[in-house]
């Protein structure tokens, strides 16, 4: 598979999640996803609403993360979450488990909280991340295959919010994990094409980046502008 070959921009949820992050902002990355033909935008849920607005009759999909960045919060907050950003207009979810739980051995908890936000998305795809930078390849593992048995949409590597984003290795364990059935995202400092197309060539059917723009070749800045 040669860059060529690959339409980077159907990998790329849009994303912008900082707390500082204005309307003029989420607005100008809806307008950076239409121009440029991306996947999605993903946005915190306060901006659900905006980026619904912006992205209305387009083919770019709103995308909201939930329990994020630290995923360490009641399940019922993330139920209440994941069900009013989808009332505002949130098309795809995005959760992060508790990692704290996982790493205490609660693994029932874990896998009730990933299901518990899968049933209040219904039809709606959840992705999940799994902040792969703090856990062991077995703990990968475990994870990947809990989702896959609740049959959630995708598995995620990372918040971009932690010690480390996404890599190669977890996103192959990710992809090797869940075979064909699912999606795998790898996002967190995916910032150029060569690190975008690594990730697609070891099984990432989407890619979280606040990089899109420079990826897709479409613009001259310097990638550190992003």
């Amino acid at each position: 598979m040669n860059q060529q070959q690959i339409d980077y921009a159907n990998y790329i949820d849009h994303t912008l999640l900082n707390m500082d992050a204005t309307e003029a902002q989420i607005t100008k990355l809806c307008e950076e996803a239409i121009t440029h033909h991306f996947y999605a935008v993903c946005v915190n849920s306060g901006y659900v609403p905006l980026a619904a607005k912006c992205l209305k009759d387009t083919n770019v999909t709103v995308c909201s993360v939930i329990g994020f960045p630290l995923g360490a919060g009641l399940t019922s907050s993330k139920v209440f979450e994941a069900q009013a950003a989808i009332e505002a207009g949130a098309q795809e979810i995005d959760m992060v488990i508790n990692v704290g739980w996982l790493k205490s051995g609660k693994f029932d908890e874990v896998k009730h909280d990933i299901q518990m936000v899968q049933n209040a998305c219904g039809n709606v795809p959840l992705k999940v991340i799994l902040e792969t930078c703090l856990l062991t390849d077995e703990e990968i593992v475990q994870v990947c295959h809990m989702c896959k048995e609740i049959g959630t949409a995708f598995v995620k590597t990372s918040t971009g919010f932690s010690k480390s984003g996404a890599s190669v290795h977890a996103t192959k364990l990710m992809r090797e994990s869940v075979g064909s059935v699912m999606g795998v995202k790898s996002s967190g400092g995916v910032r150029d094409r060569e690190t975008a197309k690594a990730m697609i060539e070891v099984g990432a059917t989407r890619i979280g980046t606040s990089s899109g723009v420079f990826i897709v070749g479409a613009d001259s800045q310097d990638k550190s502008s992003y």
